[in-house]
């Protein structure tokens, strides 16, 4: 906002009548001085400034002290409103949502600026850029963390990860078979313990350079030298060979019939050896990353990609973790986004069932007489899953009985009685000691926590309510008894499950003490070298080790729904949840602009 804007701003708020906004005001210029903060001499300059650009109309009194005449000719709202449209203009999302928030806007404005926003979110064509430019902009309601495949953690971190970066072979979830990726083809000996990928040629990284093997043992290279978290799933490897600039060899140390689920693992998108990693990945994928800073992530599309090149050109996600409590945001859907606001624009929508689950785990780590398995197995019985569906739904859909929803459906899952859950606590002895629920702000995980507070009073338990701030993990392991968190696994739902029992860095490792790691260690400590069918026994009795300690707590399998334009094609289910944004175009000729 000009400086002139401002000045206007102060006076109208101050001096114009609601009612009759166009109605002479009688000042002086010594009040208009004491309003402004200036001089009377400065006074007298703002005003002449201010009916140079219509905006006001002034009348002097005559003579010192007498009163003047000013007549304001715009409205507070319309200035607001000229000055949303400007930031929106020149791109500055984030001035523009400050500006929605200011104190002095009305909720009647402050409405339709929110539809304005809106309505600059989601598919545009721009038609001034000399070829077109097909634009998709998102909004999230947190901060992005940090973009490093050694360390992805989070779900919208990684699903942005696979659209910049690939890997040698990728995961058909329809076939349950792995396809090509940056290597054509592939072989191993006979006894699985030396794998071979042949590299594509004339794969270009997004600063220009060929892909060769020498790229392909940095990045694992890397892994070992920043101590990733995925170090469990390549302690086998003895050594890597490359033969030629095309062909690369991984020797192992024993036999490993999983090895393409390893080789195509997120943590293995492959990096050029000759880029420092700075924060942004430089990879092949169908997209690069253009800007990276704390309000904004922009993508383009990468002409130079081996495979087919994006229909869109360019996608921008806007960081506003501020305004975690609003719900009106564009996003592709994904399962740690809230729900879209039913705008009556959208004429089709989409479901993605989650692979996974939302889940409670206990802090082991931490003294309470959470200790008790007792005391678990009361609030298993408070944290009940039919009882969640029928009084909460929204999202919830089937009482989760494993991160698997096929085998889920396979289990017969019982409402039990509270009184049960009051009987256990006293035999627990439990003597209303406070349990602390660290639980992510957002809509739904909000509402789980409070109806669990809400049954745990019911049976004589004393849960502590606490919010987490999104890089709160640290004071989670300090603080927390138990955890609400959810749990997206990747399309490979057998790496997924793997990396859940097996990364050091996700929170069932971090809040369960060694000795129940270790048991958990021990049940899949072969599971690589196993065929399919056994490997999948053994996850599940992983599972079912966790869930008759009552280390963890299975709630809702999860159906997120997406609100879409019908002039939006090219519908691919990505992982995570969310749609692949490579695959997406705009129906031109017919709502060229899609209001989200």
């Amino acid at each position: 906002m000009e400086l002139s804007d401002a000045h206007f701003m102060r006076l109208a708020t101050a001096l114009q009548s609601p009612g009759r906004p166009e109605e002479p005001v009688r000042v002086t210029i010594e009040q208009l001085s004491e309003l402004l903060s200036c001089t009377p001499r400065n006074v007298k300059f703002i005003l002449r400034r201010l009916e140079e650009k219509e905006l006001i109309s002034w009348k002097a009194g005559r003579g010192r002290g007498h009163t003047s005449l000013l007549t304001f000719l715009r409205s507070t709202e319309e200035i607001w409103e000229e000055t949303f449209q400007e930031l929106l203009a020149k791109g500055k999302m984030k001035e523009a949502i400050e500006l929605i928030g200011a104190p002095e806007v009305s909720s009647l404005l402050r409405e339709r600026l929110w539809t304005e926003l809106n309505r600059q979110m989601g598919f545009h064509s721009e038609p001034e850029a000399s070829s077109g430019q097909d634009v998709l902009r998102m909004m999230r309601n947190r901060h992005l963390e940090r973009l490093d495949p050694a360390f992805v953690f989070t779900a919208f971190e990684a699903y942005i990860i696979g659209q910049v970066c690939n890997t040698l072979v990728s995961y058909e979830a329809a076939s349950g078979s792995f396809l090509p990726g940056l290597a054509h083809t592939w072989e191993h000996s006979e006894d699985y313990t030396r794998w071979t990928f042949y590299l594509r040629k004339g794969v270009r990284f997004h600063h220009g350079r060929t892909l060769t093997a020498g790229d392909v043992k940095y990045t694992l290279e890397r892994l070992f030298q920043v101590d990733s978290p995925s170090l469990w799933q390549y302690r086998d490897i003895e050594e890597v060979r490359t033969e030629g600039d095309y062909t690369i060899c991984f020797c192992l140390s024993r036999p490993n019939l999983f090895f393409l689920h390893v080789a195509g693992s997120l943590y293995m998108s492959i990096l050029p050896g000759d880029v420092s990693f700075s924060g942004i990945p430089v990879g092949t994928g169908p997209f690069r990353v253009a800007n990276l800073n704390e309000d904004v992530l922009t993508l383009t599309a990468f002409d130079d990609y081996y495979a087919i090149r994006p229909l869109l050109d360019k996608v921008e996600i806007w960081f506003f973790p501020e305004k975690t409590g609003n719900d009106r945001q564009y996003e592709l859907s994904g399962a740690d986004s809230d729900d879209l606001m039913p705008w009556n624009q959208y004429n089709s929508s989409i479901d993605y069932p989650a692979l996974g689950c939302r889940y409670i785990v206990f802090n082991l780590r931490r003294e309470g007489v959470h200790h008790r398995k007792e005391i678990r197995e009361a609030l298993r019985i408070a944290y009940d899953r039919v009882a969640l569906i029928r009084e909460l739904g929204r999202s919830r859909y089937i009482p989760a009985d494993s991160f698997l929803p096929w085998v889920s459906k396979e289990r017969w899952v019982e409402e039990r009685n509270l009184a049960e859950a009051a009987e256990l606590l006293r035999r627990a002895g439990y003597a209303d000691e406070p349990l602390r629920l660290a639980y992510p702000p957002k809509k739904e995980e909000s509402q789980e926590a409070e109806w669990l507070q809400k049954r745990c009073r019911a049976v004589g338990l004393n849960l502590m309510l606490h919010p987490l701030d999104s890089r709160d993990h640290e004071h989670v392991l300090q603080e927390a008894d138990l955890l609400l968190a959810e749990e997206v696994l990747e399309d490979d739902w057998e790496w997924g499950m793997m990396n859940f029992y097996k990364n050091e860095q996700n929170y069932l490792h971090l809040m369960l003490n060694c000795r129940d790691t270790d048991l958990l260690d021990r049940e899949l400590e072969n599971v690589f070298q196993l065929p399919p069918q056994k490997r999948a026994a053994s996850l599940l009795q992983a599972e079912q080790l966790a869930r008759d300690n009552f280390w963890m707590l299975h709630g809702c399998h999860l159906n997120k729904r997406a609100k879409l334009s019908q002039s939006l094609l090219g519908l691919h289910t990505g992982s995570f949840g969310f749609l692949d944004i490579s695959k997406l175009w705009v129906k031109s000729g017919r709502e060229k602009d899609v209001q989200g």
